[in-house]
């Protein structure tokens, strides 16, 4: 018999109010143990609570629904009492004495998932609303949650079933009445699907940066003003600035909101040859931070006199001459030189002027807004689902290119079909389902 299990539904610590919810067969006897009686259906019932030696709990609002019309598809209820520690926990340890389960992480969300209520992407969509940040994680999340990924797989596999249907009667019935065309019919709803995914791989992208942040590297020469513009943007002192070069060693990350999505902006150690062992590190790390980021942004000392120049400068890379209140010196020249053969975009700025600054972040905000907005909120959002997509596409690459060995071919396809099934979890190994759901909090 399926365990009862029961965990808070709400944070730990004090509040006006703590939810704790329960989930399976023995939830109704539960109820009635602590409530005295089991309320009528998603009325909500207040009621003392009282444990197994009739010691008052808490005076608690009392929620019942039978399944399978539950969030989890049992029998599950739900106790809304006063927020204080002491009282929480009083009431889960009664819950403990009647014999039920404390819940692991996702357990609810996943017995959810086990008895049909909603499928694996819905399932992430969950998680993913539950820690959104920003209003396009919002609403990228709601999206997936209302099963926009599930749906369009759904498409693909149907689409996938009627060539793998037509590569199989050319197979098994070569003498029959089957017009000898069959097979090749398949084949423009295979491009097309092709297309499909091939731009479902480039959302995915986008849905994971709104996912887990769009990443901003300020890289550039030491002493050249990074750690001054990253607290600028910041409004706060989230690095150390000194007078003296190299004091950046490490990879300082920052969170910030830019026109409504999440972004991390990091300060990096200078660039330059060093024979300190630690400084070394923390360039190598610099450069490594740069190369996977998102966007880079070259800050070059406006006032130096060296003669340098911007080391690995790209065309979408962004250039800001920092300290233009002083006198500028060669390093302007240089830079601005290579900016402009390479059609990249420059902004002067004085760090510690509040104008220069909110015009930076401005530019940067155009940067976020133009990677990450679209019309829709992309239906793919993890790397999960990008490598799975990604096997789907191969697989039908695969079969448009057996045109002469339609076995094969078929095989293909289902492959591809079985691929697309584990982004919603049609089959899926247990390993995968337990990784996806030991990422929720106790209560969901």
């Amino acid at each position: 018999m399926t365990d009862t299990i029961f965990a808070p539904a709400t944070a730990a610590g004090r509040a006006a109010v703590a939810v704790v919810r329960l989930s399976g067969p023995r939830s109704g006897a539960a109820v009635r143990a602590l409530a005295g009686v089991l309320p009528p259906p998603r009325q909500a019932t207040v009621r003392s609570l009282r444990d197994g030696e009739g010691r008052g709990i808490d005076q608690a609002l009392v929620l019942w629904f039978a399944g399978p019309a539950s969030y989890t598809g049992e029998d599950c209820a739900e106790f809304h009492v006063h927020g204080g520690p002491a009282v929480v926990a009083s009431l889960l340890e009664a819950l403990a004495a009647f014999g039920l389960r404390l819940a692991e992480p996702g357990e609810f969300t996943r017995r959810a998932f086990e008895n049909g209520k909603l499928d694996l992407a819905q399932a992430e969509g969950v998680a993913d609303l539950i820690e959104a940040e920003t209003e396009a994680q919002r609403r990228q999340a709601l999206d997936q949650l209302g099963g926009a990924l599930g749906q369009a797989q759904a498409r693909w596999r149907d689409r996938l079933i009627e060539a793998l249907a037509m590569f199989e009667a050319a197979v098994d019935f070569p003498d029959e009445e089957v017009p000898a065309d069959v097979a090749a019919r398949a084949r423009p709803a295979l491009e097309d699907l092709a297309g499909e995914l091939e731009q479902t791989l480039v959302d995915v992208k986008r849905g994971e940066r709104v996912r887990e942040g769009f990443r901003i590297a300020l890289v550039g020469a030491p002493n050249a003003g990074k750690s001054t513009i990253l607290n600028a943007l910041a409004r706060r002192e989230a690095a150390i600035v000194t007078a003296t070069p190299g004091t950046t060693r490490d990879v300082i990350e920052v969170p910030l909101r830019l026109a409504g999505y999440k972004v991390l902006i990091a300060d990096t150690a200078g660039l330059r040859d060093t024979a300190d062992e630690i400084e070394a590190e923390g360039v190598r790390r610099a450069r490594r931070w740069a190369e996977e980021a998102d966007l880079r942004v070259w800050v070059v000392d406006g006032a130096s006199q060296a003669a340098a120049t911007v080391p690995d400068l790209h065309p979408h890379d962004l250039c800001v001459i920092n300290k233009a209140d002083l006198k500028q010196g060669a390093e302007t020249g240089h830079a601005l030189v290579e900016a402009r053969a390479l059609n990249v975009e420059v902004h002067r700025v004085s760090a510690w002027k509040p104008a220069d600054i909110a015009a930076l972040e401005q530019a940067l905000e155009g940067r976020v807004v133009e990677a990450l907005a679209g019309a829709d909120p992309p239906a793919a959002t993890r790397l999960r689902h990008r490598e799975l997509l990604a096997e789907a596409l191969e697989r039908v690459r695969r079969a448009l290119a057996l045109e002469d060995d339609l076995e094969l071919a078929a095989e293909d396809v289902r492959l591809a079909s079985r691929a697309l099934d584990r982004i919603t979890g049609r089959i899926d190994p247990e390993e995968v389902l337990g990784r996806v759901f030991s990422s929720f909090c106790i209560g969901k």
